[in-house]
C-alpha cells in the first residue's frame, strides 16, 4: 500500500531541502536525517546524527520483513505510524537498582528475543539496558533525551558495536526516535533487478 503524503509535509520537505542540502547522504540515512530535522525543525541534528547506511540497509530489510518493533514509551508508539509496536512500560516495576524504563526493557526482550528494531526516545536508562542484554537487535534507534545520562547512553550504544542511530548531544526525545523509525518504514522497498 502507498503512503499518501499530505500537502503541508510536502512542503516542510520543500523548505527543509532549501535550507540544508542533504544530497550527498546515502538514500536511508537521507531518509533518516531528513525526517529528523522534519519532526523537529531542528537542522543541526544533521551534524548531530551518528549512522550508517549498510546498517540502515539491513535494519530496513529486517523491519520489512516483519521484525518486531519495541519502544520505550508510549509517546514513541504513538508517533511510529503504519506498525504495531511493544511497550512494556505499564507493566514495569522500579526496585533497587532498576528504574521502570529499565525493567520493560527487559520485559519486551522477554516478549520477542532477539532481531527486533528497538526504538529508545526518552529514558537513557531504557537504553543502558538495552545494552546489558544479548539482544541482537536488528537495529536500535538510541535518542533519549535529557541532561542525565542522555548523551552517556548513546556514547555506549556507539562503543557497543551494535548497528544504531544515535546522535552526539543531549537533545532526542520521542519525536524524532519515532521519525528515524518511520523514515525506514516509508522508505520504499528496493525492486530486485532480473
Amino acid at each position: 500500500m502507498n503512503r499518501v503524503v499530505h500537502p503541508i509535509e510536502q512542503e516542510s520537505f520543500r523548505r527543509l531541502r532549501t535550507r540544508l542540502d542533504t544530497s550527498h547522504f546515502a538514500p536511508l540515512t537521507r531518509a533518516v536525517v531528513e525526517r529528523v530535522i522534519h519532526s523537529s525543525a531542528d537542522l543541526a541534528y544533521a551534524d548531530d546524527l551518528v549512522l550508517d547506511e549498510e546498517e540502515l540497509l539491513t535494519a530496513h530489510a529486517a523491519l520489512h520483513a516483519g521484525a518486531p518493533v519495541v519502544v520505550d514509551v508510549e509517546m514513541v508508539a504513538a508517533g511510529i505510524t503504519r506498525r504495531d509496536t511493544v511497550c512494556r512500560l505499564k507493566d514495569a516495576r522500579s526496585g533497587p537498582g532498576l528504574t521502570r524504563s529499565a525493567h520493560a526493557i527487559r520485559l519486551a526482550y522477554e516478549d520477542v528475543g532477539p532481531g527486533a528494531l528497538w526504538v529508545i526516545g526518552c529514558a537513557p536508562t531504557a537504553l543502558e539496558e538495552l545494552l546489558t542484554l544479548d539482544a541482537a537487535p536488528a537495529l536500535v534507534v538510541g535518542l533519549p533525551v535529557g541532561f542525565v545520562g542522555a548523551a552517556e547512553s548513546k556514547a555506549a550504544l556507539r562503543e557497543s558495536g551494535l548497528p544504531g542511530v544515535s546522535n552526539v548531544s543531549e537533545k532526542g526525545g520521542s519525536a524524532v526516535a519515532a521519525a528515524a523509525l518511520n523514515a525506514l518504514l516509508y522508505h520504499p522497498i528496493a525492486k530486485e533487478t532480473p
